[in-house]
């Protein structure tokens, strides 16, 4: 057998508020390869997630029996670089008044403080917002695209740069995108769009800096769409599985546990060669070129089928020495 191994390694997964969407998926999955969990949690839900994790309505299990365990909870607002960076609207809102440490650089400083200088083998990205989804881009304000690059894509560049020097040779950075960073996606708005495709772009520079700087490998998985509590705010989810399921290579829509599978092998040694790449995880979807019309194909592959038979069986058969030519 060739395992997937993570023991004696410790991931900080950023954006994990509730059991349902990619990021848990991945926690999941790297706990169950071994390795040792925290997760970083946006503060206006963080009160939730810790009443929900501690009273049991969570699906901690792990294929095969027993639970995962979160090493510990970070509040994470990566919109913040420094604590300065806070404007006084947000430090005085009801949701972030009674927590403290939340932006990226005091994060660094905690892990640090709680597990020493190099701690950190694998650091997961899974953060994105836009406080204008719903709008089409012709329609979205300069504040609010410029909202989603820094929370969806910047984001990204601000962990590197603080996480990456607390990271092992070695280790792993992941992030999540999707396929409306160079496709057109009606209804993914807000700059959404436009944060993908920055988010795609720094993956492959920063496979390149910090693989140098910190001999760290840095990739991204662009995932099929998923009905998790955060995709629900876009108002379509729904809509766009159904047309996933329609129109992918394989007619299905891929779960949670592929993306946390990949993500698991691409944050392991038996992913060493890989940086610097976006990996679809989509059952194909990203591949095919023009809608697919499943009942058409279908009767049409047959139909092909049935006739190739018919042929090969008129010139000696389909079977060993038959087939074309019946040689």
């Amino acid at each position: 057998m060739l395992p997937i191994d993570l023991r004696g390694k410790r991931a900080f997964v950023a954006g994990v508020g509730d059991d349902r969407g990619y990021g848990w998926a991945i926690a999941r999955a790297l706990a169950q390869a071994g390795a040792s969990i925290c997760v970083g949690t946006w503060p206006p839900v963080l009160s939730i997630f810790q009443r929900s994790l501690e009273r049991g309505k969570l699906d901690r299990s792990l294929p095969g029996g027993g639970e995962f365990e979160i090493e510990k909870i970070y509040p994470l607002d990566a919109a913040f670089d420094m604590p300065n960076d806070v404007p006084l609207e947000v430090r005085e809102d009801r949701r972030y008044r009674e927590v403290s440490g939340y932006t990226v650089q005091e994060v660094a400083a905690v892990l640090v403080r709680d597990f020493g200088e190099r701690c950190l083998d694998i650091v997961v990205h899974s953060l994105a917002n836009s406080p204008e989804v719903h709008k089409p881009l012709i329609d979205t304000s300069r504040s609010g695209y410029l909202a989603a690059l820094s929370a969806s894509a910047y984001s990204f560049v601000a962990l590197v740069q603080r996480l990456g020097p607390l990271m092992r040779p070695g280790g792993a950075v992941l992030s999540l995108t999707y396929l409306a960073s160079e496709r057109v996606i009606p209804g993914y708005g807000g700059g959404m769009s436009s944060a993908k495709a920055a988010l795609e772009s720094d993956t492959r520079v920063l496979a390149f800096e910090a693989g140098r700087r910190f001999a760290v490998r840095v990739n991204t998985i662009s995932a099929g769409p998923l009905a998790s509590r955060a995709a629900k705010a876009i108002g379509m989810i729904d809509r766009m599985i159904e047309y996933y399921r329609r129109n992918a290579a394989l007619p299905e829509v891929n779960t949670a546990a592929d993306v946390g599978h990949t993500a698991a092998f691409l944050c392991s040694p038996l992913a060493a060669g890989i940086t610097g790449a976006t990996v679809y995880v989509d059952k194909g979807y990203h591949a095919m070129g023009m809608v697919a019309d499943p009942e058409g194909w279908e009767a049409a592959v047959a139909g092909r089928a049935g006739a190739d038979v018919a042929a090969g069986e008129a010139v000696g058969g389909s079977g060993p020495g038959g087939g074309a030519g019946g040689a």
